[in-house]
Formats: C-alpha cells, structure tokens, sequence
C-alpha cells in the first residue's frame, strides 16, 4: 500500500513525539504541526482505520507494528538527509525543512547510495 506524504508525516510526527515525551495524544500532533484539531482528528481515524495506528480509551496513541515501520523509515531518511544538507555548508533549519521535502520521494537506491557517501566522504556510520 503506498502513502500519501501527509500520512508519512503524521506517522513519523507520532514517532519523534513518543520518543520525546514517552506518549502522544492528538493535541501533540495539533501542537507540532500547526494543523487544525479536526484535521488531525480526520488523520487519525484514517491511519487508525488502515492499521497504521491505535488509540486507547484515554486517546493515547501508538503506532502499530506496520506504522512503526513506516515512521522508523522516514525519521531514518528525514535524520541522514539533514546531515548531508549540513555537511554541505545548509543551515540545520533549512537542511531539515528540505530533508522532509526530500524524504518522501527520494528512491531507496539513491537513498541508500546517499547513506554510503555520506559513511565514505564524512567517515561516519549511519544508517541506511
């Protein structure tokens, strides 16, 4: 099943969000990406309906074992292409808001040669 960018981004900002505050609710999501409550409501049920998802009783949500996967791939890719926007002279701030622009569309050759390059030219492990 191919996803949209948006449903990669929600699932990655539900990733980054659990690692920083150890839970996420849909106010967590509203605050990080500056969306709108029912837009992000809207999103959940979707990711929730697709298996991407759970939310409990209490609105906490977790990614399932397929979301997870997804937002690790992203993060990975989002984390490694900011280096290298860095390590060729971009301001952090820009190199991340490109790296997400990137992050979405880059194929996984092309993204795993990048990994090696950047493992080669900058001598440091990263992962692919």
């Amino acid at each position: 099943m191919e996803l949209h960018e948006s449903a990669e981004d929600y699932l990655e900002t539900i990733l980054v969000l659990y690692e920083r505050n150890g839970q996420v609710r849909s106010i967590d999501i509203v605050n990080e990406m500056n969306f709108s409550k029912p837009s992000i409501s809207i999103a959940m049920k979707k990711l929730r309906e697709n298996g991407f998802i759970r939310m409990d009783l209490n609105g906490l949500i977790t990614l399932t074992p397929k979301g997870r996967e997804i937002a690790e791939r992203i993060y990975s890719r989002h984390k490694l292409l900011t280096k290298v926007l860095m390590a060729i002279g971009v301001d952090e701030k820009k190199a991340a808001s490109e790296a997400c622009k990137i992050e979405h569309d880059i194929d996984d050759d092309t993204y795993e040669k990048i990994g090696k390059f950047y493992q080669t030219w900058c001598g440091r492990e990263e992962a692919t």
